[in-house]
């Protein structure tokens, strides 16, 4: 199916419902909804918030959890809160929180630094583990600018020549000289899902490192890291982990390759001993070793009060809301919106289809200012884009209706 798909196409007009049945049935499928119960876990107001896959809603639990951090741990208790409020030991202790909900077992995942910092640090220990002889780098031709750019520099400092290849043609592009591949697992503009356990499984067989990018899938669907035998992988956790603006990233090394991840920015607190104060470094065991410097504890804390909402959810009962809420809100924009007005740029496919529906119009960013105004929040993409993330947390069937229904007034 071409990743292009008019929307007119999606249904015959004769099959198209009425506007009150599709109110109807978003009432109904709310009623049902097994996760309808968590939308009070935030703090939410009367607008339609479609951009958690930019920035998550705000946990109704954190802002007291940061008071406390501030007041207590910090303003009482001070330098003894590394030991006893356990800020040392808290970016694998948050790592471990975030583990389930990308498919790893304990201990692989460090929280620390910004996605791009862990991206750096992932392509440059994969290129070391790669091995001499390799010296090339594949990257996802339409990845998010700046993986494209780190990725860049990474070759550059590691002597190796950079490819940006489109997700399909990666097993086309491999090679005995490729050291490492770098992808998106959903990309942020359209939306598609990528082949995460073919396209590993294609980079293995070349005897390649595979460096996967999770910003807009973990919390959104299952990802199966450990499953697949991802090696490296890297994600934010402000989008549908909902951590908060500039919440620190995460990096995640298999158990099988720890031994051999050296990372190129081997900060103290990394080292075996951090407060042996050596001259000469040593790593720390497992994925200790991704850490670098001294932990941003208080948006650190933030983020693991956010993750409470995870508390009793399973990502697959996540995924099956995803999909149910993406495929309705195509529904109610093929009732509602005049025809050709707007194209679907996501794939309408499940398996090709992340938790965002991006649909192209010619005036989109005019478009997307008059939504927010009228209380639909989604984002533009230059230069005729508009996205639409749906966080099955707290989005709601009847907020998908509504949404369609605005956007449709809008483009009358």
């Amino acid at each position: 199916m071409s990743e292009l798909s008019e929307l007119s196409e999606l249904s015959e007009p004769s099959e198209l419902s009425e506007p009150s049945e599709l109110s109807d049935r978003a009432r109904k499928l709310d009623a049902g909804d097994e996760l309808a119960g968590k939308r009070a876990e935030f703090v939410l107001d009367e607008v339609v918030y479609l951009d958690g896959n930019s920035l998550g809603a705000l946990p109704a639990v954190v802002p007291g959890r940061v008071e406390d951090v501030v007041r207590r741990q910090w303003g009482e208790l001070r330098i003894r809160s590394w030991e006893e409020s356990g800020w040392w030991t808290a970016p694998e202790r948050i790592g471990d929180r975030i583990a389930p909900l990308v498919g790893a077992a304990p201990g692989q995942v460090v929280v620390g630094d910004s996605t791009s910092v862990n991206v750096f640090k992932a392509l440059v220990g994969a290129v070391r583990m790669a091995g001499d002889g390799r010296d090339e780098l594949l990257v996802d031709a339409t990845t998010f600018p700046t993986d494209g750019y780190i990725a860049e520099s990474a070759a550059r400092m590691t002597g190796c020549t950079l490819r940006p290849v489109a997700p399909a043609d990666v097993p086309d592009a491999l090679g005995d000289r490729t050291a490492a591949v770098l992808l998106n697992h959903v990309d942020y503009r359209t939306g598609r899902l990528h082949d995460l356990p073919g396209l590993t499984a294609a980079v293995h067989g070349a005897g390649a490192i595979a460096v996967w990018d999770l910003c807009h899938s973990a919390g959104a669907l299952p990802v199966g890291l450990d499953e697949h035998g991802v090696d490296l992988a890297v994600g934010c956790t402000y989008k549908y982990l909902n951590g908060g603006p500039g919440s620190p990233a995460y990096l995640y090394v298999r158990r099988e390759v720890q031994d051999r991840f050296e990372s190129p920015l081997p900060g103290w607190n990394s080292h075996a001993e951090p407060f042996g104060m050596r001259t000469g470094y040593e790593p720390a065991p497992g994925a200790l070793r991704g850490r670098v410097g001294t932990p941003d504890i208080l948006s650190m804390l933030a983020l693991e009060a956010a993750l409470e909402v995870w508390d009793g959810v399973s990502v697959e009962a996540v995924r099956a809301k995803s999909l149910a809420l993406t495929d309705f809100f195509l529904e109610c924009v093929a009732a509602y919106v005049p025809e050709g007005r707007v194209a679907c740029v996501t794939p309408v496919a499940h398996e090709e289809r992340g938790s965002q529906i991006a649909l192209r119009c010619d005036d989109a960013g005019d478009v997307m200012k008059r939504l927010i105004e009228r209380g639909v929040v989604g984002d533009f993409r230059a230069p005729d884009v508009l996205r639409f993330g749906f966080t099955p947390l707290y989005v709601g069937f009847a907020d998908v209706e509504r949404a369609a229904r605005v956007l449709a007034e809008t483009l009358a």
